[in-house]
């Protein structure tokens, strides 16, 4: 079993009256989320709160006895990642639904399930996760916006893509269609390994450079979070701004 510590913080920005993102660390779940609403007037925080409150909610009903040592098998875990996404969006439907006030709401969500050896990351959206592994940032996650899409068609390029008008255009969101579809990812996970998961807010800011040498740093992870968001706000702060880091420890005996 491998120790996991944690840390987070969001931060509202500088341009915005609302912070529309959300979070959670269920360590009790091994499981760690991040989600960026979308939908203007406050109501992305609504859809970004029901969609983290949906899924705890559902590994609570699955994983019931959770303590960090349990015994269920990974590939049902990962049933319980997907189906818990698939009741989030629901709920985001439902509660529109209820209030056509909520019209256009919706949100991106990424989240890490970690597991004995494995990590698992679950997105949809272009919220991102990174792993620093041996001084090396490696990007988890592709973004499901129009403008990543027509980088891989080879319609435009990287560079242009950076400051492309629709650079946050999302093609994939929770609250947009009855069905989601969430890109997994499953990779070993071995102690020294440091996650990251955050909303665009960071992704958009500040560059990977400068992301790998915060997480390189060695600085206990409060001290890092507090530091990529101050980057953020520092460059910009156009957008709210969510980071969790997942640090990856050998257990004690």
């Amino acid at each position: 079993m491998l120790s996991l510590k944690a840390s987070a913080l969001s931060d509202v920005g500088k341009t915005r009256r609302f912070n529309e993102d959300f979070f959670a660390l269920a360590h009790e779940h091994r499981l760690f989320l991040v989600a960026d609403g979308m939908g203007g007037h406050g109501n992305g925080e609504v859809a970004s709160r029901l969609v983290v409150q949906a899924i705890r909610e559902h590994f609570d009903e699955q994983e019931p006895s959770a303590d960090g040592k349990r015994q269920t098998p990974h590939a049902e875990r990962l049933d319980h990642l997907i189906e818990a996404v698939k009741v989030a969006n629901r709920r985001v439907l439902g509660e529109v639904e209820k209030d056509r006030a909520l019209v256009g709401m919706g949100t991106t969500l990424v989240a890490l399930l970690m597991d004995k050896g494995t990590a698992t990351v679950g997105h949809v959206g272009d919220s991102r996760a990174y792993r620093l592994r041996d001084g090396e940032l490696e990007l988890l996650t592709n973004d499901h916006t129009w403008v990543n899409e027509q980088v891989t068609a080879g319609n435009i390029s990287e560079t242009q893509a950076r400051n492309h008008p629709f650079k946050s255009v999302v093609t994939r969101a929770l609250g947009g269609d009855e069905e989601v579809e969430v890109e997994i990812r499953e990779i070993q996970a071995t102690p020294g390994d440091l996650y990251l998961l955050c909303s665009d807010g960071l992704s958009s800011m500040v560059p990977d450079d400068r992301i790998q040498e915060q997480l390189a740093s060695g600085r206990p992870l409060e001290e890092i979070c507090r530091d990529l968001v101050g980057e953020a706000n520092a460059t910009g702060g156009r957008d709210n701004v969510t980071v969790i880091l997942v640090a990856v420890e050998e257990a004690e005996a």
